[in-house]
């Protein structure tokens, strides 16, 4: 088929103009076009540049960004690491003031205004056997009910400002021990509380009865040179009276059977008479008696003034027995007397002791005679004394026991102390165990001391160096 002419109706020379404005149109179409390609070319150069320019403003304010989080973030590594330093810290501080409390001998106890436990370091552990994870949070009264810690002594002591001091005494089954309590206020503004501290005292308390007993016997000391200056005159003359009783009526004189002649006596009936009547008997236990006396009067000028006496080896097993000899012998035989069993008990070997045998023999007595007795005044059955001995390490030791009614720790306290005494007045002078207790201590160097409950007897035990 051939091309059809647009415009119909047109002749080929009515078409030719029009022809032609086609073509110009397509130029001007063209040319528009490319202008307009033209001008977008330019707009996307210039918007790149644009882009450009904006993209390296941004990475400089990224950098910017970047080196500031960098100060920033190296600024918080250096405060954390300073915060964990000072934990650290804080932590080695806290477990050095808890090392130092826990080394106290002191128990150390926190707690708060109502009572509630907050610390308790090691000596509380050791001393009450109650662990701290145990302890912290219970109330005090209920940890420890025997203490005299009480929730009114806790609050009057922060109310008021000062420590409250306690002093208190604990019963064992053989000895006694003390207690210092003080309430301490905690100084801290943020909470209320308190601190407990509880010290045991019992060795200083028992130092400070021995430095008492030790004055007391010092000041017997005078009292016992004028007792005995005083004991010693009468004495001496009841001494010598009885020896020249016993001079003037002895049958072997010559100058008595003169005397009897000259006032017209049979002197050998006047001595039958007096040996029926066992009068040279007791001028002899007089005589013995007054010995025995002076004996004692010498001890006491000895108590009181550093004399110089006689010492020597001494067989202790010959001299307990002839002490108890002499003990029986000594004092009228009770009705109790008869069931009373004394028993000894000496080792295999025992070690010659260098001492005073008078002295050793007066502290053997005092503690028989009072045994004795409070074995008859107390009606025990089969009442029984105990004496032993035997060596122990450097020391010999010597135990006199009984079976009687034993004693209460406050007078076990005060027996060594002058002129104590439990007998009723006019029995005893309460100076027997005070002198004994010098005699063993300051002339011996030794140590007496008295195991004993109420109801288990007593034992008192002696203990002296060998040399």
């Amino acid at each position: 088929m051939s091309a059809q002419p647009i415009i119909t109706g047109l002749s080929q020379t009515d078409s030719a103009p029009w022809m032609g404005m086609i073509v110009i149109l397509l130029l001007v179409l063209q040319t528009l076009l490319i202008i307009g390609l033209q001008r977008s070319r330019l707009s996307n150069k210039r918007a790149r540049k644009a882009l450009k320019e904006s993209q390296k403003a941004l990475e400089e304010k990224i950098r910017e960004r970047t080196e500031s989080l960098y100060t920033t973030n190296n600024l918080l590594i250096d405060e954390v690491a300073r915060h964990e330093q000072t934990g650290r810290q804080l932590r080695e501080t806290k477990l050095y003031l808890q090392s130092m409390i826990n080394s106290m001998p002191s128990i150390i106890i926190g707690v708060t205004s109502a009572g509630e436990v907050t610390h308790w370091n090691a000596s509380a552990e050791n001393t009450f056997e109650i662990f701290s994870n145990e302890a912290l949070g219970r109330k005090i009264i209920d940890l420890l009910p025997l203490f005299p810690v009480t929730i009114n002594a806790i609050k009057n002591s922060i109310r008021n400002g000062e420590p409250h001091a306690i002093q208190h005494t604990q019963y064992e089954e053989e000895q006694k021990r003390y207690f210092e309590i003080t309430i301490y206020p905690l100084i801290s503004s943020t909470q209320q509380g308190a601190v407990i501290r509880v010290d045991d005292v019992t060795l200083k308390i028992t130092i400070e009865n021995l430095m008492i007993q030790n004055e007391k016997m010092y000041s017997l000391g005078e009292v016992a040179a004028g007792i005995a200056h005083e004991i010693n005159n009468p004495l001496s003359v009841i001494l010598q009276n009885v020896q020249n009783i016993t001079r003037r009526t002895d049958i072997n004189f010559p100058i008595n059977h003169t005397r009897a002649q000259e006032l017209n006596i049979d002197f050998p009936q006047v001595n039958n008479y007096l040996q029926a009547r066992e009068i040279p008997q007791m001028l002899d236990s007089i005589r013995e008696a007054g010995e025995r006396s002076a004996t004692i009067v010498r001890n006491m000028l000895e108590f009181s003034h550093n004399s110089q006496r006689k010492t020597s080896l001494v067989d202790i097993k010959h001299l307990i027995e002839q002490t108890i000899a002499l003990n029986r012998s000594s004092y009228p035989k009770a009705a109790s007397d008869h069931s009373l069993q004394i028993n000894t008990e000496f080792a295999e070997t025992l070690p010659p002791l260098h001492a005073s045998a008078p002295e050793l023999q007066q502290v053997l007595l005092n503690l028989l005679r009072n045994a004795k007795q409070a074995l008859a005044d107390n009606n025990i059955e089969s009442p029984t004394i105990w004496i032993r001995t035997y060596a122990q390490e450097h020391h010999l030791v010597i135990e006199v026991q009984d079976n009687g009614p034993g004693m209460t720790d406050t007078v076990r306290q005060h027996i060594f102390e002058p002129f104590f005494t439990t007998k009723e007045l006019g029995s005893g002078t309460g100076l027997g165990l005070s002198v004994s207790y010098f005699i063993i201590t300051e002339r011996h160097q030794g140590t007496i001391d008295v195991k004993t409950a109420p109801g288990k007897g007593s034992n008192f035990i002696i203990q002296l160096p060998l040399q």
